[in-house]
């Protein structure tokens, strides 16, 4: 007459019936595809155009510090360059207007970055119409400048 009845669960909440191996199988079913989602987004650069996007405001157009690290992410994305963004010295021109610059892009060869040490050869001026956000180069033509994308 004391038999449980079919309702009654004998453990305690939901996972009652869930060996610890099914346990840890289900924990690794989620976590090992996010690890190797996050690996492939950091790799491929995606996770910096999404952190890039949602940080760089209108108002960053005026600071020279997230203008320049914006300016590193378009510049090495859009194929302007083959070096590595950390490769990259961006030299802003402090005697320009506030509201436009020109921000000369040279390649560094010390640290970690090939090439003969001390050597800074530039590769190209941009200038920066910060009122309008656009920004101009002169890639592939001293001096002619044209938008880029």
């Amino acid at each position: 007459m004391n038999t449980p009845s079919p309702k009654k669960m004998t453990g305690r909440g939901p996972f009652a019936k869930r060996t610890l191996r099914q346990h840890i199988l289900r924990r690794l079913a989620i976590v090992l595809p996010l690890s190797l989602m996050m690996i492939l987004l950091a790799k491929t650069g995606t996770l910096e155009r999404l952190v890039d996007s949602y940080t760089f405001k209108p108002a960053s157009w005026f600071d020279d510090t997230a203008l320049v690290q914006h300016l590193r992410l378009k510049v090495t994305h859009n194929g302007m360059t083959h070096d590595r963004p950390d490769c990259l010295l961006f030299v802003v021109n402090g005697n320009d207007a506030p509201t436009a610059s020109r921000i000369d892009v040279m390649e560094k060869h010390s640290g970690t970055c090939p090439g003969p040490k001390d050597d800074l050869p530039k590769l190209f001026t941009l200038r920066v119409d910060r009122l309008n956000r656009i920004v101009y180069s002169d890639q592939g033509s001293p001096g002619v400048f044209h938008p880029i994308p």
